[in-house]
């Protein structure tokens, strides 16, 4: 049976990570404006504090880290008050050398390990809404080796570089989020996988996705009632269970499209269609454009790109 976080990373395809290396000593702060795309943080060594626009501030520690899937504004700073500066990370260069703030001489205060993850989906930002607006792992050891592998990995131009690299980052958010799943974590994926009854309905929407579910199915999958399955999931997951396999359902149909030379009848079967025009209508409402259109533009996008 499929598993449903394992089926995100993949449609996700995380391809490339960018990362640096930042300190700071004494009086120091910066202020990073919104980002959008996924990034992460590890604590190579001391302390300072991250301010998330949103989000309760956080006193990260060495073997700390931090993954924003969103990345809104935020600000890094050291325990003194003080005027951060300000870095626009869409118009700023990745710098290859390491980035100190406040006092230039001595020993660091702290030392991160920053970077962001470049994904190839155009669903990205759907999936990445299933996710918390914010994550902090603290004392997991296979994160903290891993972020050391990505560090050493991007700073090196060794042959296979680009393949490693793809494949660790992959590894990195798999292990980030397993290690923030449970049920105190904000509606989402991660929390509707951490109730066992939910997630046998979800392992079973995902695994077929192109069978016709209805909601009486899939409670019967949870062993609730249609009523308690539907409220329960909705609270968990962020969206009705429907509202749920739609959303996955187009998803796949939208790889399908991007990544495969497939008539639409096929694509329909695929993901629970009886037939092209019910495919076709239910697409366009849920994309805003047919998908022969959408299959199109894909298309002359990935032409471009070469």
């Amino acid at each position: 049976m499929n598993d449903p976080l394992s089926d995100v990373i993949a449609l996700l395809q995380p391809r490339t990570v960018f990362s640096k290396c930042i300190s700071g000593a004494g009086r120091w702060g910066v202020r990073y404006s919104d980002f959008g795309q996924p990034s992460f943080c590890a604590v190579l060594e001391g302390s300072c504090l991250l301010a998330v626009d949103g989000q309760e501030i956080l006193t990260l520690e060495a073997g700390d880290f931090v993954l924003l899937p969103a990345t809104p504004g935020f600000t890094l700073s050291g325990f003194e008050p003080v005027t951060a500066e300000r870095i626009d990370p869409k118009v700023t260069a990745v710098p290859t050398a390491e980035v100190r703030h406040g006092r230039r001489g001595g020993r660091p205060d702290v030392r991160l390990l920053g970077g962001y993850f470049v994904f190839d989906s155009p669903d990205a930002a759907l999936l990445v809404s299933l996710l918390p607006a914010q994550m902090h792992v603290r004392g997991v050891e296979r994160l903290a080796v891993l972020v050391r592998l990505v560090g050493e990995e991007s700073s090196e131009l060794r042959a296979g570089r680009d393949l490693v690299l793809t494949r660790l980052v992959e590894v990195l958010l798999v292990e980030a989020l397993r290690s923030t799943s449970g049920e105190d974590a904000p509606p989402g994926l991660l929390r509707g996988l951490a109730d066992a009854r939910l997630a046998l309905a979800m392992r079973q929407m995902h695994s077929d996705p192109a069978r016709s579910w209805t909601m009486a199915q899939l409670a019967k999958k949870a062993a609730l009632s249609r009523s308690a399955f539907f409220d329960r999931f909705t609270r968990a997951v962020g969206l009705p269970p429907m509202e749920y396999l739609l959303a996955w359902r187009m998803t796949i149909a939208k790889d399908l499209l991007r990544h495969h030379d497939f008539g639409l009848a096929e694509v329909a079967e695929r993901v629970g269609y009886s037939s092209a025009s019910t495919f076709s209508t239910a697409f366009s409402r849920h994309v805003g454009q047919p998908p022969s259109r959408y299959a199109r533009e894909r298309l002359n996008i990935a032409s471009n790109a070469q």
